[in-house]
Formats: C-alpha cells, structure tokens, sequence
C-alpha cells in the first residue's frame, strides 16, 4: 500500500492527543497555525486542554531526536512528523477565502504539501471540522474525519441490548412454568442474531405474534432468566413504566453488574431510574426510608409493601455530569466546587424530589447529609472510588479518552451508570458516532459484568413525547 500524507488539524488533537501516534506508517504534516491554535487551549481546565498539554509535551520529546522542521520520524514501523507553514509567496488559496484566517492556513499549508508532493504521494487533510472539510474539498484537497474513536458508522447500528428471537409456542410456556430454558445456538444463526452477555431477549411464539416473554440471556449454556419483578416492590414508589424501564431496573439492581449504560429520548426516564435503583441500594437512603416510615409527615408516598431485597451495599451515590452549556454559556459561577455544580445538577435535583414526593428536601441537603456526593469530572482523575453508586448523567458530552477515565476510577464495591441521549451532543469535539457514551456501549457489549438498555419511549409527558417525535 502507497505512503499517505496527512495534514492535522487543531480539532484531532484536542479531542486525541495520543492521534499522532495512529497513522501507521504514513507521514504527518503539522501545520505551524495548528500549534498556535492548541497553545491557546492549554490553559483549559478541562478534557480539552489536557489534551493540548499532552500533544505539545509530545511534540517536546520528539526535538530530542532532531528537528520538526526538517522532519522526525516517531519511531521503528511509523511514519515522518513533520512542521510545516504555509507559503506566503506562492499563495494557493482561491480569492474567495479570507488569508490570515486559522482554518484557511491550514487549507493552504495542506495546498502547497500537495503541490510540492511526488504526484504518486496521496495528500489528505484530516479533521474533526465538518465545515473544514468542505471547503477542503472544495479547494482540491482530500479531507477525512478523525475516526479512531467512531466504533460505529451511524447510530442505527449502535447494540440496543434488547433483541427479539422467534420461538416455539411450548418454549414459552415452559418458561413461565419456571423451568430451565436454554436458547438454542443453532435458532440464533438461524435468525442472523448477535447476542451478547446481558442482552434482554423477547421471545414470541411462532404460533401467536401476541404470545411473548421477556428476559434476559447470559449466555448459551445459561437459562435465560426472568426480569426482577420491581412493580410495587420498590420502596421509593418508582416502578417501571414500559419493558425498557423494566429492563434498565433489572441491570441498576443486579450487584453482578457492575457498568450499566442507558440511552433514549428526553423524557424517557433514564436518569430517574438511574437515581431510583441508586437509592434502593444506598445505605444512606435506606435510613431516611426507615425515617420516612416511622414519620408520614415529614416523607410523602406509599409504604412499603413487599419490596425486593436489595443489597444496600453502595456507601454513597456519587453523581456528576460534564459542564456542557446548551447555546451561550453563563460564565463562571461564584463559590465552592459544590456551588458551582449545582446548577448543572439541577436535573438530578428534580428527578430526587420527584421520587421523594418533597419539593423543600433540596439536593444540598443531601450532600450535607452524605447521602449524595457531587463530583466534577475535571478532578476525577487519580481518584479512586469505592463502595459507591455513581451516576453520570448527560455523558454524551464527554469523549472516549474522559469515559476510560471515569470507569478506571472504580473502586471495589462500586458501580457506574452512564446516561445520555445521543442525538442532543454538545460537545463540538464528539458527534453521534464518536461520543464517549456510544464508545463505551460498543465496546463493553460482550462483557459479562455490564449491560446496556436503549430507551423507546418518552415518560416524561405527553407534550414531551409528542415534541421530541416532531422537533
């Protein structure tokens, strides 16, 4: 295979520092407004400027070795990195562009490597920048998107962890009669199905479209189970409104499973089963719950009636969610790390006095009673967490690199809930396919100790479905 050419733009390196490393052996162009541009985001306290700091602290260990200008080869089996900045003389770039302008030197630096390039040397400008690209391509340059951190091509192909599988009519009822039943391998090649550990099957008699049951598949030499049965069980009074609610309970309770991920709509109550299950397995909330019973007039809601054994065996709910403006950003906030976070976890705070049925028990309240605990993701790394439930809310937002961060912080005894909507990303640095949510979906899709559920339904209203159908 011929040796390419990329030219690197900011927006790969911010997003992946580690990017010069994962071009094989073809050789890179950096262009010199590229560095200008990354040294303005150093300074951010964020996954953004960590990982400006990280690439210009590469870049340093490579001068040991010679010189960016001339050129420097990153190692045995990898290509040349070079510097290069764009030719003033022999100006390239039609007139309708604006000179001086950051993504059009970078356009142009890509221009003259094309120019001054073997006719054989294929010159291709990779970025992150959906408009770069275009015009790149516009001018006669090839352009790519970075796509090491996409682990699928669009979002119809993400694992849904619910699958439906045709069955024999005696199958079924052998199952609600309580019998072992076993999936047979030879029906899932059969019917062109993946299953994977943690999948939620529904199974539908072949006899009868209307003849079904749900549960879930471990594997092929495991019964399928039934679902945990949380309707009226749970002592908070949240139960499951649709199948997929159900199968999102039937993971947060499961001490087994330790990395649950849900994905769906707005509205469709992600995060109040998250917080819900939370508070079942929650020593803290378990006492308040006992506080609740002996005092009906501090706590509303229904008594307990037979709800399910759970292990209260997590210490604290841990929450956090990344500090992502929608639209134009407010600013700084004034006060402490706990200050700041709260207007951010504001939805957390509403989904806790939803289930608590008391609009005057704020979320601060909780934190000061050690039942909740806020953590900024900005300070999560070295950490190291245990005993613990933690919820991280909006994590569509946050790249592949932060995710990997968030789970390695996991101490024994602890589990984490990742939830987000993959169609509302904000994050200019991730998209649909390349989100930090979607990567750690596919890429624990066959792991024994985590499960998946995605979301169908909107629960919030009636205005909330209807408007996330039609918007």
């Amino acid at each position: 295979m011929a040796k390419k050419t990329y030219v690197i733009d900011t927006s790969v390196f911010l997003s992946d520092f580690n990017s010069i490393n994962k071009f094989g052996n073809n050789d890179i162009v950096i262009p010199l407004k590229v560095l200008e541009e990354v040294d303005r985001h150093k300074k951010r306290q964020d996954s953004v400027g960590a990982n400006a700091r990280s690439f210009i602290r590469i870049l340093d260990s490579l001068r040991e070795k010679g010189c960016l200008q001339k050129g420097i080869r990153l190692e045995k089996g990898k290509g040349i990195v070079k510097v290069v900045t764009y030719d003033k003389v022999n100006e390239r770039l039609p007139t309708d562009l604006t000179s001086g302008v950051a993504d059009h030197m970078i356009i142009e630096t890509a221009l003259t490597v094309k120019a001054t390039s073997a006719k054989s040397r294929k010159v291709i400008l990779v970025s992150r920048d959906v408009n770069l690209r275009v015009i790149a391509d516009s001018v006669g340059v090839d352009a790519e998107d970075y796509l090491v951190s996409q682990v699928v091509k669009d979002t119809e192909q993400l694992y849904s962890g619910i699958a439906s599988v045709l069955v024999d009519d005696e199958l079924i009822e052998l199952f609600y009669a309580g019998e072992d039943i076993f999936i047979p391998k030879e029906l899932v090649e059969e019917q062109e199905l993946s299953l994977y550990p943690n999948i939620f099957l529904m199974l539908v008699s072949s006899s009868s479209e209307k003849k079904t049951a749900l549960c879930r598949f471990f594997n092929f030499d495991t019964p399928i189970s039934k679902l945990l049965d949380c309707k009226g069980n749970l002592n908070w009074g949240i139960q499951p409104k649709n199948k997929e609610q159900s199968f999102a309970f039937d993971l947060l309770i499961d001490p087994d499973i330790h990395l649950v991920t849900l994905t769906g709509q707005a509205g469709s109550g992600k995060t109040l089963c998250a917080i819900a299950a939370g508070m079942e397995q929650s020593i803290s909330f378990g006492r308040m719950y006992e506080r609740k019973e002996s005092s009906k007039n501090i706590f509303s809601g229904s008594p307990k009636t037979s709800p399910i054994d759970t292990d209260l065996s997590y210490g604290k709910m841990v929450v956090s969610r990344p500090v992502q403006p929608m639209g134009r950003d407010i600013g700084f906030l004034p006060g402490s790390m706990e200050e700041k976070m709260l207007p951010w976890l504001k939805p957390i705070q509403d989904n806790i006095q939803f289930i608590m049925g008391n609009d005057k028990l704020a979320l601060q309240q909780l934190m000061e009673s050690g039942a909740v605990e806020l953590e900024a993701l900005t300070y999560i790394r070295g950490r190291s967490i245990a005993n613990a439930f933690i919820i991280v809310d909006e994590a569509q937002n946050l790249t592949a690199h932060e995710v990997k961060t968030i789970i390695t912080r996991a101490g024994e005894g602890t589990k984490i809930i990742l939830t987000g909507d993959i169609e509302q990303i904000d994050n200019v640095y991730t998209n649909e396919t390349s989100n930090g949510l979607t990567y750690a979906i596919e890429k624990f899709k066959d792991s024994a100790i985590a499960g998946h559920v995605s979301f169908k339904k909107g629960e919030r209203s009636r205005l909330a479905t209807e408007a996330a159908k039609r918007l």
